[in-house]
């Protein structure tokens, strides 16, 4: 075999690091579960779709092409967001175990090259989310026989997800040859990625409505091309979401006139730069070369404001703990390490300013009322769900990281029982949260109490809602940008559904033996169900009369989106009603009814876990 092939094979598939992933990756039941559940999700929708869009006796050839196209949409956008929720929990991997120090003295003895030792990385972990996508192909390729899905178009939505897919594994890679990642790295990167989907998500909707997107202001954004839903979305559905015209020049042209090729070329590019430079700080540290242990016993200025000792000391200053113990570890102790308190601190002054912004600008008469409520759907919704990521990750790693530093045998000998044990982790995750959650709680507040007073300051926080009628003129409805009880309502309604979160993680983290697989089944579990009941109660709100604002109001996203938007999303009570009494009414109810539901779901996961906890933990003891 010539010498160049056989270095290019040892580049990718004769790579040992490859090789070792791919081969022992598929042996793993977790795997293969994976991969069935992400084929039965795509077949469950579109076997719903294709029920869904062809109903009736008597169908044509045209309705059923409508059908086809309607039902690849739906499937691929699932299957972008799948990609991007499995992309990293495939690379967890590369953050977690190759980021430990003598993993990589070990690996650094080899004879492998720079080159060979981060693709054999990539492409090993890599292989898993391309074959998920392979294995799909045949399903698409069905609904071509329905007609109205062209070729060219699914192959060009396999190369958003290949692409978003490449990008996710190219960040985890760099974030491991850095050394500076660790385990609790993960989560991170988990976050970022879901805050960047949402944020340009945001951006696009705000610059949109304000007139700054092509064909008018109403389409694509210079935010498109740099998320891949977005770019999905302008493939997929060109008349709602219009390009500018072919032939534009320069930039603009790349990003308004062509963004699934340039959302291809940008995230190639970014993952060859990560690649390389990964490539070349391999064999040297990586960005570890350039950090310094902090030495001194004197603590510098910035961790004395924090209450922090010196980096490394074996003394701080005493603390005043709580009855129990667990709860003050939890909501205090844990938490007080100096990137945790200023990256929590950072998203709550950041939340508030941005909160505060909002309203300003909206008094000031720099957005309109639909641009002001759009941001502030996209701030609250994006707040929320980065706190509800927090609480998942702190309560799936509440329990098994104590048991694998060995932390957990020590309190065991101590004369605290599972119930106070159990509960003070409880109460401190939640408390340690609620700060977080005051920020999209006390946004609505104020957006809330501003719509009450805008009346009376001369300004109109109002939206015309023209109420439909059979026979005659039309009626509109003054409708509210934002429910005055907004806050009230939410606040009701997150903090349950957050303490359920917890309990929900704390009994995986019991069960498991590791953080990362506590971490990835939390997420999966409270991702699904959470989902699934928040489609179903905004589905409700909008189309059912009177019952539709109850069901709404038993999830949070139902309720989030009612009083962000009362009349789209109570649409059926508010039309039948003329008023909006009724649906405020029905909302209040069932976030009375959903807050009940998450408390009961909290104590039954509690009292389930009391009783079992002597025997779960000595199963596991031992377990690192």
């Amino acid at each position: 075999m010539p010498i160049f092939l056989r270095w290019l094979l040892a580049l990718g598939p004769t790579n040992p690091i490859a090789v070792r992933l791919v081969q022992n990756g598929s042996r793993r039941r977790k795997h293969l579960l994976v991969r069935s559940l992400y084929l039965a999700a795509l077949i469950i929708v579109l076997l719903w779709a294709l029920l869904l869009n062809t109903q009736g006796d008597a169908l044509d050839y045209r309705q059923l092409a409508r059908a086809g196209a309607q039902s690849f949409t739906y499937v691929a956008y699932l299957q972008v967001g799948l990609i991007c929720v499995l992309a990293p929990v495939f690379m967890a991997g590369a953050i977690s175990q190759e980021a430990d120090p003598r993993t990589w003295d070990i690996l650094l003895t080899t004879p492998l090259s720079g080159p060979q030792i981060v693709l054999g990385n990539l492409f090993g972990r890599l292989f898993f989310i391309l074959a998920l996508l392979l294995a799909s192909l045949p399903l698409f390729a069905i609904t071509q026989y329905f007609g109205g899905v062209p070729g060219r178009s699914i192959m060009a939505s396999y190369l958003i997800a290949a692409c978003a897919a490449l990008f996710v594994g190219t960040v985890a890679i760099a974030l491991s040859v850095s050394r500076l990642a660790g385990k609790r790295a993960v989560f991170t990167f988990y976050v970022a990625v879901v805050s960047y989907l949402a944020l340009t998500a945001g951006l696009d909707a705000v610059f949109r409505n304000a007139g700054m997107g092509a064909a008018g202001g109403a389409g694509v954004t210079w935010m498109t091309a740099i998320n891949p839903f977005l770019t999905l979305h302008a493939l997929l559905e060109p008349a709602g979401y219009p390009r500018a015209p072919e032939g534009t020049p320069g930039l603009e042209g790349w990003f308004l006139a062509r963004p699934v090729r340039t959302y291809a070329l940008i995230t190639l590019l970014s993952s060859l730069l990560l690649m390389l430079a990964s490539t070349l700080t391999v064999r040297t540290g990586g960005l570890q070369q350039f950090t310094s242990a902090s030495g001194g016993a004197r603590a510098p200025w910035y961790r004395r404001l924090f209450g922090l000792g010196a980096a490394g000391s074996e003394h701080r200053a005493p603390r005043s703990v709580w009855s129990n113990p667990v709860a003050w570890r939890e909501a205090a102790a844990r938490q007080a390490t100096l990137p945790r308190i200023l990256a929590r601190w950072s998203f709550i002054a950041a939340g508030a300013l941005l909160g505060l912004a909002l309203v300003v600008v909206y008094h000031l008469g720099g957005m309109d009322t639909g641009t002001f409520r759009l941001a502030l759907a996209a701030t609250v919704l994006g707040e929320v769900g980065v706190i509800a990521l927090v609480a998942v990750n702190n309560a799936a790693t509440a329990v098994s990281r104590e048991r694998e530093d060995g932390t957990l045998d020590l309190l065991l000998t101590t004369p605290i029982t599972p119930q106070a044990y159990l509960g003070g982790k409880l109460r401190g995750l939640v408390t340690y949260l609620l700060p977080m959650l005051a920020i999209p709680l006390g946004t609505l507040l104020l957006a809330g109490a501003y719509v009450l007073v805008a009346e009376a300051i001369g300004k109109d926080a109002t939206t015309p809602f023209a109420l439909p009628t059979v026979g005659g003129p039309g009626r509109t409805l003054a409708v509210p940008v934002i429910l005055p009880e907004a806050g009230l309502l939410a606040a009701a309604s997150l903090i349950p559904f957050i303490a359920a979160c917890v309990m929900v993680g704390l009994q995986t983290s019991v069960r498991s033996k590791g953080t990362i697989g506590a971490v990835m089944a939390t997420v999966g579990v409270v991702g699904v169900l959470a989902g699934l009941v928040g489609l179903c109660a905004v589905r409700a709100g909008a189309d059912m009369n009177t019952l539709g604002p109850v069901l709404a109001g038993l999830s949070p996203a139902g309720v989030l989106f009612a009083v962000l938007d009362p009349a789209d999303a109570m649409f059926s009570t508010v039309s039948n009603a003329g008023e909006l009494t009724p649906a405020r009414v029905g909302l209040a109810i069932g976030v009375a009814l959903g807050a009940a539901a998450h408390l009961a779901i909290v104590y039954a996961i509690k009292a389930s876990m009391t009783r079992n906890f002597d025997f779960t933990v000595r199963k596991l003891a031992g377990t690192k």
